[in-house]
């Protein structure tokens, strides 16, 4: 909606916003009057273009400490405002063109679909679709090296293994070790509160909130990247990102374990 209201928006820009009757000249248009067309059609457009990049982007921007997308949407709001008083105050003489007419209405089109986005569950789907979490590696197979794999780094037969390593000969999918005759066999599981850490991947973009409780994220998991969790918070894990930012994942639903 805001991308269609701001193509309408722009092609307003080029009628003519007066007419007069029984004038048959060339009736100016927006870009007659660098106000109006550079103040008002494209500030519209800018507005649209801050709110698209902010929904495209994994992460919002901010700049000068505001947030993009709610920068856009005040363009879009003040677009509609000024739009909205040049309609109804036609100088005398003169009556609203089709460039004027179409403008408000586009203008109004794409202030409403701004304001309703945030609202709206139906108007927050992706603009691009999220990249699907990576396959996991066949039996046997070594993934590529470097932080975000859990078999990076797999130890030399003979060492120890770290835990999301890659299972060596004789042992499952997983890295656990099956008992032998030098390891007894348990004879309870672990208790609720151990935990070890794992690695995990995400399978939609999903944000990790502050360790202290407050409801700002910090970053966004993004589909595709193994991340490690490090501790577990009754239904949230406590995740760490490649560069080493700490925070809680309160959605855990369908997430793939490494």
């Amino acid at each position: 909606m805001v991308i269609g209201a701001a193509v309408l928006l722009f092609i307003a820009s080029f009628l003519d916003i007066y007419s007069v009757d029984g004038f048959t000249g060339d009736a100016p248009s927006a870009w007659e009057y660098l106000d109006t067309g550079m103040g008002v059609y494209l500030g519209g457009v800018i507005g649209a273009a801050l709110i698209i990049v902010n929904r495209i982007l994994p992460q919002p921007r901010k700049v000068a400490g505001l947030d993009l997308g709610v920068v856009g949407t005040a363009f879009t709001i003040l677009v509609t405002w000024i739009s909205f008083w040049a309609l109804v105050d036609v100088p005398d003489g003169v009556e609203a063109g089709a460039g004027l007419i179409l403008g408000f209405i586009a203008a109004l089109v794409l202030a409403a679909a701004a304001v309703a986005t945030p609202l709206v569950g139906a108007l927050q789907a992706a603009l691009v679709p999220a990249p699907r979490p990576a396959a996991p590696q066949p039996y046997g197979a070594q993934p590529p090296g470097g932080y975000g794999y859990p078999g990076a780094g797999a130890p030399q037969p003979g060492q120890p293994q770290p835990y999301g390593g890659q299972p060596q000969p004789g042992q499952p999918y997983g890295g656990q070790p099956q008992p032998g005759p030098s390891q007894p066999q348990p004879q309870a599981p672990q208790p609720a509160g151990d935990f070890s850490p794992f690695w995990f991947a995400v399978p939609v973009a999903r944000p990790l909130f502050s360790e202290d409780g407050s409801q700002s994220p910090i970053a966004e998991l993004a589909p595709g990247t193994w991340y490690l969790a490090v501790e577990q918070r009754g239904a949230n894990l406590v995740a760490q990102t490649q560069d080493g930012r700490r925070g809680v994942l309160q959605d855990t639903s369908g997430i793939q374990r490494g």
